[in-house]
């Protein structure tokens, strides 16, 4: 019973780094593509993908500031958001799926 628990929380964590993976991807198309309008099946998509990742970064932003470098203000939430996913992914669930086996 533990280890489907665990399995499935680790398969939640594996589609969140998805959808923020699918965040990132968003963003970039929004910002370099200026003039693109997103039909009505990619605004969905793009609203559900940003209500899902906006809690934890938005709480991760209150905790770590942008960091300046002269004009340019670099969000590192995002980053850190990916690494905490990546640690609790291949050094807690991971280990702790194998120990349960």
């Amino acid at each position: 019973m533990l280890s489907i628990m665990l399995q499935v929380l680790y398969l939640l964590l594996y589609a969140f780094f998805l959808v923020l993976i699918g965040r990132f991807i968003m963003g970039y198309v929004l910002t370099f593509g200026r003039r693109w309008q997103p039909g009505r099946g990619a605004a969905a998509t793009m609203e559900i993908v940003w209500s899902v990742t906006d809690p934890p970064l938005k709480a991760l932003r209150r905790v770590i500031p942008p960091l300046r470098l002269g004009t340019v203000s670099l969000d590192l939430s995002s980053l850190v958001l990916l690494v905490i996913l990546f640690v609790l992914m291949d050094y807690v669930v991971g280990p702790l799926i194998d120990s349960v086996r």
